[in-house]
């Protein structure tokens, strides 16, 4: 993984319009639900960001200790760990806690384990999980297909991607590779995690403020019902355990 690749995908994002689930319109004088931002849990050690292999191996004890009691694989764990770690040497500024971006992994995709997935030990998660077609139908967003099918295997219509749910326009500005192996991959839990944890820093300038954790949520999905169950979970592992 390399940091200026991060930064330069976070630099990337301000030229499109296309946000992961919806276009941004949180408004300033919109109310912040109480609890926002979420605890940031216990702190993550530190490591070397710029290690050879996968770098996330660094967090393997760590995340072993934690995630029985947090009901999550231990590779997802190393991955959001990993991920906030990267933020906060390469964007100190951001302070996203790994607590946020596990209750978005929770509510997108369990983890990575939706549907009988599973994590390999470099990230990898198989069966490849793949959100609804977003053709315009049961209140979801219409995306026209962006990468003819060659990402989410829907040639007609976009369909959000992998552990993070990224859409494939936002994947091609925006994903990275987290974990050395020369591939950018959406169903990758390193790359994902670390993908996401540079949009949200984009979108939300300040995590550690409310409004700028809640510009953040909206802005990878339009729901404060959205933002409340991320919350809520990330609420719930800062404390030790599960919803």
């Amino acid at each position: 993984m390399s940091p200026v690749r991060w930064l330069r995908a976070v630099a990337v994002m301000a030229a499109t319009a296309l946000l992961m689930a919806s276009s941004c319109s949180w408004q300033l004088g919109t109310p912040i639900p109480e609890g926002v931002p979420p605890p940031a849990g216990v702190p993550v050690p530190q490591v070397d960001t710029h290690a050879k292999g996968r770098p996330a191996d660094q967090l393997h004890q760590w995340a072993a200790e934690r995630a029985p009691a947090l009901a999550m694989p231990v590779t997802a764990l190393e991955a959001y760990a990993y991920a906030a770690r990267v933020a906060e040497v390469e964007n100190p500024d951001c302070h996203l806690a790994w607590t946020t971006l596990a209750g978005i992994g929770m509510v997108e995709s369990h983890h990575g384990t939706y549907r009988g997935a599973m994590i390999a030990p470099n990230g990898d998660v198989r069966p490849l999980i793949r959100g609804v077609r977003l053709d315009g139908s049961n209140g979801n967003l219409e995306i026209l297909d962006s990468d003819s099918g060659k990402l989410d295997g829907d040639a007609g219509m976009d369909r959000a991607m992998g552990p993070m749910q990224f859409i494939p326009e936002t994947w091609r500005l925006y994903g990275v590779d987290a974990n050395n192996d020369g591939k950018v991959d959406p169903d990758n839990f390193d790359d994902a995690a670390l993908s996401a944890a540079g949009y949200l820093c984009w979108r939300g300038k300040n995590l550690s403020k409310p409004r700028g954790w809640m510009n953040a949520l909206k802005a990878y999905n339009h729901s404060e019902q959205y933002a409340r169950t991320v919350r809520d979970w990330a609420t719930a592992y800062a404390n030790g355990h599960p919803l």
